[in-house]
């Protein structure tokens, strides 16, 4: 059984379990046992009782059992009928795939931005990676260097046309985003990640497409060459393929 599961949802969690009433509660709170999860407060194996979660949300347990019936459905969560639901193991597979996906759509991406001039987007990304900057040596701002990090990727997505392939990848992204925050804490990941960041930008902002491509194709490719360690340090939260891609 999970340590986790000896501890109440609030205990767990640091994210506000407060709901706007005015807006559906489902999709809230699969908003946040979704965020909980791909940060690893609740990490894989950790159970989630429909009852616990209705007291925690001050709501009925329709609405959670839809918003664990979405999570099932992006494969972070193991619904037991009639025993229970657990927060899933993070699969290797699964993560491959998701990063193919992202890797072939942000290559075109980076190809569109870098054909073109475009001062606004280049002063956007800037200020990105400026925030991730003042992130940098403060352990306890790991939330915020991520939200960064995903700003500066939406960014790109709406500054090329395809916003909507954004939320395509995030549905698919719940395994590969684990990976990565297992490999964030190791000493000079976050570094690497503004450099690389930086390298993409100056080279959209030199309308070099190669370069472009270069330097995305090598920034996606950090964690997934990391995953045979990544497998060796949690080997209880990990399943499916371990071999190199």
């Amino acid at each position: 059984m999970s340590p986790q599961a000896a501890m109440s949802l609030p205990d767990i969690l640091s994210n506000d379990l407060r709901l706007d009433r005015s807006r559906h509660a489902a999709p809230q709170v699969f908003a946040k046992l979704r965020e909980a999860i791909v940060s690893l407060e609740l990490k894989p194996g950790a159970l989630l009782a429909r009852g616990e979660l209705a007291q925690a949300f001050g709501l009925s347990q329709t609405p959670i059992r839809d918003a664990l019936i979405q999570l099932r459905d992006e494969g972070l969560v193991d619904i037991f009928p009639q025993h229970t639901t657990s927060v899933s193991r993070i699969d290797i597979a699964a993560a491959r795939q998701a990063h193919f996906l992202r890797r072939s759509l942000e290559l075109e991406i980076v190809y569109v931005l870098a054909s073109r001039s475009d001062p606004d987007l280049i002063r956007r990304l800037q200020a990105h990676i400026d925030t991730q900057q003042s992130y940098l040596d403060q352990q306890d701002r790991y939330q915020d260097f991520i939200a960064a990090d995903f700003a500066f990727h939406r960014d790109m997505h709406d500054a090329a046309g395809v916003a909507a392939l954004w939320e395509l990848e995030q549905r698919h992204s719940g395994h590969v985003d684990r990976l990565r925050r297992l490999h964030l804490p190791e000493a000079g990941k976050a570094r690497r990640i503004v450099r690389d960041h930086q390298r993409i930008l100056d080279a959209i902002a030199a309308q070099d497409v190669t370069l472009a491509q270069q330097a995305l194709r090598e920034h996606l490719s950090g964690t997934l060459n990391q995953i045979d360690e990544i497998c060796r340090r949690y080997p209880d939260y990990v399943t499916g393929m371990r071999n190199p891609a």
